[in-house]
């Protein structure tokens, strides 16, 4: 099959043959490659399927400082997120203002209080939450999970990371359980809420300092455990570097790791579970 990547790029499907796309050399979305598409459908001459499949290789919007993958949703099931640090606040807000004329949802992670309030001066409907640093705005609700995901913390200190978490599940659908500051200085909290652990199909634990409780948890019950390592410690902790080591050399089975301080990608592993264990992904 041919890349979709290429500039004269054209459908493989004898039935469907939309004009080449020449523009500068870079693909950008067409219409016209769309209307044929659903003409195809439309006269019998494709299957729904395979129209499908072809839009699951659309290309993106070119706003010349980014390339918004508008087609991720399709592809993935979940839109593409506005990572903040190292952007300037006005591409910002472009891109969260072409994302948001698409008419889906709308999540920015690691953004800073002016960088909300610059968003929200153009979107005020935009929520932002201070502690994890999380802007989302909602157009499209996603139908609520029917499982609860919990996401665990060892201590206060970590709860930021376990909020982008939170925010990050939430606006994919996944209903989710903040259980905090439970970590093995004082065992005791956690055993309280060991029913309500075993009862989920995944877990999320965050944690800093020495990075423990991860196998602690997976000890206790029987399902996955995205662990994720904070940078919350003393020196010797170097910056989550010690946490991220013990839960990779877990002793306890079924603990996978994402990076230091990444509880977005923690709530996208879990909810992705979660949706193939209740069929919608």
């Amino acid at each position: 099959m041919e890349s979709c990547w290429n500039p004269n790029f054209r459908y493989t499907d004898p039935t469907i043959q939309p004009n080449s796309i020449p523009l500068k050399g870079r693909l950008t979305i067409n219409q016209e490659q769309i209307k044929d598409l659903l003409q195809a459908v439309q006269s019998g001459t494709t299957t729904i399927e395979k129209a499908l499949e072809r839009l699951k290789q659309m290309p993106y919007e070119d706003l010349e400082f980014a390339r918004l993958d508008h087609h991720r949703q399709i592809r993935r099931g979940f839109p593409e997120v506005i990572f903040c640090p190292g952007k300037a606040q006005v591409h910002i807000v472009k891109i969260f203002k072409a994302m948001v004329e698409k008419g889906g949802n709308v999540l920015a992670t690691r953004a800073e209080m002016a960088v909300a309030q610059a968003v929200q001066e153009v979107f005020p409907e935009a929520q932002y939450d201070e502690h994890g640093r999380t802007l989302s705005l909602v157009q499209d609700p996603v139908k609520p999970s029917e499982a609860i995901l919990p996401i665990i913390t060892a201590g206060t200190a970590d709860l930021p990371v376990a909020r982008e978490a939170q925010a990050t599940a939430k606006i994919m659908g996944q209903k989710t359980e903040l259980i905090c500051d439970v970590g093995v200085a004082g065992l005791h909290r956690l055993l309280d809420c060991v029913p309500r652990l075993q009862a989920a199909p995944v877990l999320i634990v965050v944690a800093g300092m020495e990075g423990a409780l991860a196998s602690v948890v997976a000890g206790l019950v029987n399902c996955p455990i995205i662990a994720v390592p904070t940078s919350v410690g003393y020196g010797s902790s170097f910056n989550g570097l010690s946490a991220l080591l013990t839960m990779l050399n877990s002793c306890a089975c079924g603990v996978s790791v994402v990076n230091i301080d990444n509880g977005f990608s923690a709530a996208m592993s879990a909810t992705m579970i979660n949706r193939k264990i209740e069929g919608r992904g």
